[in-house]
């Protein structure tokens, strides 16, 4: 039996896929409403998703780009929602400055104390996270109960995030936290809807981090 394929790749060669693969995405998205800052962002989530809807319901706050970079180049922590979303993000660029990316929804105090109170690991982690992250970048691209107490906890004056992008996918509270998110008057990167999930969110973490490297 013939298990060939008369398909051949346009390129084998990595930087020319991603080159073509975005040249294809900035012709297909073709006029849109972001800014050249922002671009970047969209493009690796569209790169990330192949889907140019999600790309298109992309929300910025005007000092999203410019604080994750700050923040990025200033060497503060990247918190993740989950082990997904920390293995995603490439920790070169972060630790080149100094910075480091951690994911609390594991540890064992979060864990006894999500059993002791009968609610989510993700509420606790969050809750431990803004004690050791202030300043900090929080990726939370899986679990809408960790970006609504996030949200709760940023309008007490708990927690004070140099950026929150927040992209749960999801049908039960996901729209609706990145509703709330997109409220705040605190830099932000979220989506409209229930689309979302830890490859988009790992990807606008790395969009903003290739931004910080390259500035030198």
């Amino acid at each position: 039996m013939d298990f060939r394929t008369e398909f051949k790749p346009l390129t084998v060669q990595p930087q020319e896929i991603e080159d073509k693969s975005f040249q294809i995405i900035t012709e297909e998205l073709g006029e849109h409403p972001f800014s050249e800052e922002q671009f970047p962002v969209v493009q690796r989530v569209i790169h990330a998703s192949a889907d140019f809807e999600l790309g298109r319901s992309l929300v910025f706050h005007p000092d999203a780009v410019r604080a994750g970079i700050e923040a990025i180049r200033s060497g503060k922590i990247v918190v993740a929602d989950v082990q997904m979303v920390q293995v995603g993000i490439s920790k070169n660029r972060i630790e080149k400055f100094g910075g480091e990316v951690k994911v609390y929804i594991s540890d064992k105090d979060v864990m006894e104390e999500a059993k002791r109170l009968n609610t989510t690991r993700a509420i606790i982690s969050m809750r431990k996270a803004v004690k050791e992250a202030e300043g900090g970048i929080f990726a939370i691209g899986n679990a809408p109960t960790a970006l609504l107490e996030l949200i709760r906890l940023v309008k007490e004056g708990e927690a004070k995030p140099g950026l929150i992008i927040g992209m749960p996918v999801g049908f039960v509270s996901a729209a609706e936290s990145k509703e709330e998110l997109a409220k705040l008057d605190v830099p932000f990167i979220t989506n409209i809807g229930r689309k979302g999930g830890s490859p988009v969110t790992v990807a606008a973490v790395n969009a903003l981090s290739l931004m910080a490297e390259r500035l030198g």
